[in-house]
C-alpha cells in the first residue's frame, strides 16, 4: 500500500477501487464537488503504479489483487486513515467481496455503492441473469448451456457464445454452425450459448438513490465498442426503454448508485435485456455530460442532502466520441 501525494484535509473522502483508467469518472466527481462547494478528497486504489487515474487522485494507494485475503483489510485501513465516507467500485472485480463485507465499512462510517451479495451474484452469473429476467417477465435472449445447444436437432443460427462469468466482452464469439459451436466451446471457459439478436444495442445508466428508489434512467445507443466498452455513443430518450429499465432494476432490488443495463431494441420493436452490471458503466460520462449528474447526486446524498432529480432530466441526442489521452510521469 503506497501513498502518491500528501494527505488532503477534507470533510468528505471518496475512495475509488480498481480505478485503472477511470479518469473521466474521477474528474466528474471532482467537478461536482467544486459545484457543490464540498471540501472533498478523492482517493484511488490499484495494483500497479502505472495507472493513469491513480496518478490523478489526491492520494493513490497500491493494494493487493481483489482475490487476496488481505484486500478488504487494506481498504478498511485506507478508509479509517483518510476519513473516507464513500467507496465507489469502478469494475466487476471486487463487487462480490465488497458486497459481502459491506457491514465492516458501514461500521467504519463509510457507505459503499454496491448492491447486496444476492443481487451481485445474479448480475455476474449470466445463467442466473437469464433465469431472473425470464422468471420476472422481462424479454431476453434465449440462453442455454453448450451441452443443451448441442443436444438440439435444430438451432437458429447464428448463436452467441460467451462465458457465464465474463466481463468487458472478453471471450465472446459468434458461431454460425455446429462445427463453430464445438470449436469455440472448447476455447471459451464456462461458455453459454445465447440467441443472436438482430437490432440496435443500448446501454442504460440507472440511478438508484440512497433510499433504494430509481430516480433516473438514461439510454445510450452503442454506436461503436472497443474492448467491451463504448467508444462512440448517443443519448436516445426512449420512454419505453426507460420505463422497462426502471421496472427491471426495481424488481431486482439493485443499488444504491448507478447500475448499467445492456439491451437490444429489436427490428420488430421488442426490448430484450441481455446483461446487468451493478456498477458504473464505462460510458457513464456521456450520461453525466447530458445532464444526469450522478456524481453530484451521490455527493449530495453522501452529505445528507436531497438532490433535485428529474427522471428524464437530461439532453436527448448528445453524441460522445472517445479518444485516448496521456498522463506523463517522470522516470524515477
Amino acid at each position: 500500500m503506497k501513498k502518491r501525494k500528501s494527505k488532503t484535509e477534507n470533510n468528505l473522502g471518496v475512495l475509488f477501487t480498481c480505478i485503472g483508467r477511470r479518469v473521466s469518472l474521477l474528474e466528474s466527481f471532482r467537478r461536482a464537488a467544486n459545484q457543490l462547494k464540498i471540501n472533498a478528497a478523492f482517493f484511488g486504489t490499484d495494483t500497479t503504479d502505472l495507472s493513469s487515474a491513480l496518478q490523478l487522485c489526491d492520494e493513490g494507494f497500491l493494494v493487493e489483487p481483489t482475490t487476496h485475503p488481505g484486500y478488504i483489510g487494506q481498504l478498511l485501513s485506507i478508509v479509517k486513515a483518510n476519513r473516507v465516507k464513500l467507496l465507489v467500485p469502478t469494475v466487476d472485480l471486487d463487487l462480490k467481496v465488497l458486497a459481502r463485507n459491506k457491514p465492516k465499512f458501514t461500521a467504519a462510517g463509510c457507505r459503499v455503492l454496491v448492491s447486496t451479495p444476492q443481487v451481485v451474484d445474479i448480475c455476474q452469473d449470466k445463467r442466473k441473469t437469464y433465469q431472473f429476467l425470464a422468471k420476472n417477465g422481462f424479454d431476453t435472449a434465449l440462453t442455454m448451456s453448450v451441452r443443451s445447444a448441442l443436444s438440439k436437432k435444430k438451432l437458429n443460427w447464428p448463436c452467441f457464445l460467451k462465458p457465464w462469468d465474463g466481463y468487458a466482452g472478453r471471450g465472446n464469439a459468434v458461431v454460425n454452425n455446429r462445427r463453430d459451436l464445438l470449436f469455440y466451446a472448447k476455447r471459451i471457459p464456462n461458455a453459454i450459448c445465447q440467441e443472436f439478436i438482430e437490432g440496435t444495442e443500448y446501454s442504460c445508466d440507472v440511478y438508484i438513490d440512497f433510499g433504494m428508489k430509481v430516480r433516473c434512467v438514461v439510454p445510450r445507443r452503442r454506436i461503436e465498442v472497443r474492448a467491451g466498452e463504448v467508444s462512440k455513443g448517443q443519448i436516445v430518450k426512449n420512454p419505453r426503454i426507460m420505463s422497462e429499465a426502471a421496472m427491471l432494476v426495481e424488481t431486482l432490488g439493485a443499488g444504491p448508485g448507478v447500475i448499467t443495463l445492456q439491451l437490444f431494441l429489436t427490428d420488430d420493436d421488442r426490448v430484450k435485456f441481455i446483461e446487468i452490471n451493478p456498477r458504473f458503466g464505462g460510458g457513464a460520462p456521456l450520461s453525466i455530460k447530458a445532464g444526469a449528474n450522478f456524481p453530484k447526486w451521490i455527493l449530495q446524498e453522501a452529505s445528507g442532502k436531497k438532490p433535485n432529480i428529474r427522471f428524464d432530466g437530461f439532453k436527448d441526442d448528445l453524441i460522445m466520441l472517445r479518444y485516448d489521452s496521456e498522463v506523463w510521469l517522470k522516470n524515477p
